[in-house]
């Protein structure tokens, strides 16, 4: 839409067929999701940052309490240590960090952004497609990321609280 060259990333196939054979398919319903993440998710990210001095999210504090509440808008990235050019240490900038939700949207709709027709479906945090369910109205965003774990649990080893 912007003109902006995508650089997709996959896990390492033989990483998910270990993982699948020793664990089996759907595993991080009774076990957790950390491991699945970290093989499909973590390591490509890894891959793709390695050799970086920084990275951008869009984290924000208001949307997991329990995990992100206390942010900063800029940090050395305490997930992905030993990473980055030169020194060594990754910079991690969350330019949104304190930028409500509402205000998020309010800028999508203003400024006419394409945004994934998941949300209209009342998919608010998308993830992973068995991982991610709709939130019902007036749930916290984060409700449909992993709904069957703690709510501290919410996070797949992108960013460590």
């Amino acid at each position: 839409h912007y003109g902006i060259r995508i650089e997709y990333m996959f896990p390492d196939a033989v990483e998910v067929q270990a993982l699948v054979r020793t664990q089996w398919l759907f595993s991080f319903y009774e076990d957790g999701h950390q491991e699945c993440c970290r093989v499909r998710k973590v390591r490509p990210l890894r891959r793709a940052l390695k050799g970086l001095r920084a990275w951008i999210t869009g984290q924000r504090k208001d949307q997991s309490p329990g995990t992100r509440s206390e942010i900063p808008v800029v940090q050395v990235d305490p997930s992905f240590e030993g990473l980055g050019g030169g020194a060594g240490s990754l910079v991690k900038w969350n330019p949104v960090a304190n930028v409500d939700g509402k205000d998020i949207w309010n800028f999508l709709r203003a400024m006419n952004v394409p945004v994934n027709s998941l949300h209209s479906q009342g998919y608010v945090s998308i993830g992973c497609e068995p991982c991610t369910r709709p939130v019902l109205p007036g749930q916290h965003e984060r409700e449909g990321r992993w709904w069957w774990e703690d709510a501290k649990a919410k996070e797949c080893g992108f960013h460590k609280g």
